[in-house]
């Protein structure tokens, strides 16, 4: 074993979790050597970070060349490779093209992959920051686009882009149900055509435009295949986005004005070729006369509620789930949770003695607080690997930490259509009692 792919520590992958382990790991333990080995170019560094009040957090994002991304940190080393097998009892990771990595304590951080809606290639997927360059060249020559989804992504695409025509499918009755009740979503219906440029609140922080195009360009350059999904979950994924990464583009389409149309209650049954709509003889819903008309689209889909409409492409932003390739085999039996992640206890720890995980690949196995709730999200995906970083050093010094505060109440500070938002608890009534109801008021914005 060379002694450069041996460390004390070693955290895979190149997210927010990953980075935040690393970094506490080395604050905590300088003189012990760290690797963070990552399948992507760039890695995730958190900037900008703030405490506001007791338990909330905001900070920022910005993208670096995995190289040089703890340069200031002599004791973490940066690789680049793909790993491809756990032998987790000679505490060994093996990368694809064979090199042999050892650990004495490994931290998971793999993060989550799109949940797929189709395999047809016109459906994109914006999960990572890799996938963001090619949303924004498809983009730049579209007429329409069709938006699934209901959390944080999809309604970032809807209030983000500009001159083009967008329909957005939600499985919900309201907008952002993932994130606002029904009063609050009402509130910011008015302000889905980009009216937050000049009614909501100050400019959003955001990390370099130039860097993020550069870096994006560069890590993405011919890794998509034309013949298969931007979702393909074959596809080695980068690092999840983090908060404002809407801003790092121009978000344009091809026409004058902007056009939006909601289907509620509904999702999507069927992603269609031009050629198998009219085989199946599908009529296409008519919308409103400012809306484009032309005989044929580049794809179609069909809805739960029996309506078809055609676009250039398709936005899935339907959520993630645990990326627990190549953890889980014959092998390895890690515990899974109901929902795919790797269930971990209140160090972090998983059911294996010196393996780790942290964000969106993890669940939470412990009893959960009363305000708190397991969401993946770039908030938690930061506290876990902090956490999950303390945890590590703990143990190496046979030593037991206490659960961090952050799991004591659920924390969450983002913008919607330019509106600072912070949620707090169980934010959206959920888990509310039958015997209880949720009084909502609403104030129209001006």
């Amino acid at each position: 074993m060379e002694e450069q792919n041996s460390a004390a520590f070693v955290v895979v992958g190149g997210g927010i979790a990953a980075v935040a382990c690393a970094e506490q790991l080395s604050d905590l333990l300088p003189e012990e050597k760290i690797l963070l080995i990552t399948s992507s170019e760039i890695v995730k560094m958190i900037t900008n970070w703030q405490k506001i009040g007791q338990a909330m957090e905001s900070f920022d994002v910005t993208v670096s060349p995995a190289p040089s991304a703890f340069a200031s940190r002599p004791s973490v080393k940066v690789v680049q490779a793909y790993i491809t097998k756990l032998n987790r009892n000679k505490k060994e990771l093996i990368a694809s093209d064979g090199v042999t990595f050892k650990y004495k304590k490994l931290c998971i951080a793999t993060g989550g992959i799109p949940k797929l809606i189709s395999k047809n290639p016109n459906v994109v997927c914006i999960r990572d920051t890799e996938s963001v360059n090619n949303f924004q060249n498809r983009l730049s020559g579209a007429r329409r686009i069709i938006v699934v989804g209901n959390g944080g992504i999809a309604t970032e695409v809807v209030s983000e882009v500009t001159n083009i025509e967008v329909i957005w499918v939600v499985k919900h009755d309201s907008i952002t149900a993932t994130f606002i009740d029904a009063g609050a979503a009402e509130f910011l219906l008015p302000y889905i055509n980009n009216k937050n440029v000049s009614k909501g609140s100050k400019a959003r922080h955001t990390c370099s435009k130039d860097t993020l195009k550069v870096l994006v360009s560069s890590a993405t350059e011919g890794a998509l295949s034309s013949e298969t999904s931007q979702c393909d979950s074959n596809f080695n994924h980068g690092s999840a986005l983090g908060p404002d990464w809407i801003e790092g583009f121009c978000a344009e389409g091809s026409l004058h004005g902007k056009r939006i149309h909601i289907e509620k209650q509904c999702s999507i049954r069927d992603v269609l070729t031009p050629e198998q709509r009219k085989e199946l003889n599908l009529m296409e819903e008519v919308l409103p006369s400012d809306f484009t008309e032309i005989d044929s689209w580049p794809v179609y889909v069909q809805l739960t509620n029996d309506k078809v409409y055609g676009c250039d492409f398709i936005v899935s932003a339907i959520g993630v789930e645990p990326n627990t390739y190549p953890w889980i085999t014959s092998e390895n039996d890690f515990k899974i949770a109901d929902d795919g992640g790797l269930v971990v206890d209140d160090q972090m720890q998983t059911n294996f003695d010196d393996i780790y995980a942290a964000g969106d690949v993890c669940t939470v196995g412990w009893n959960p607080a009363p305000n708190w709730l397991q969401m993946r999200l770039w908030t938690q995906a930061r506290q876990m690997g902090a956490y999950a970083g303390q945890c590590m050093a703990a143990n190496f010094q046979g030593k037991k930490m206490e659960l961090d505060i952050c799991f004591e109440i659920f924390t969450h500070v983002t913008k919607f259509f330019g509106f600072n938002v912070t949620m707090l608890g169980r934010f959206n009534g959920q888990g509310l009692r039958s015997d209880h109801e949720g009084l909502m008021r609403v104030t129209p914005g001006d």
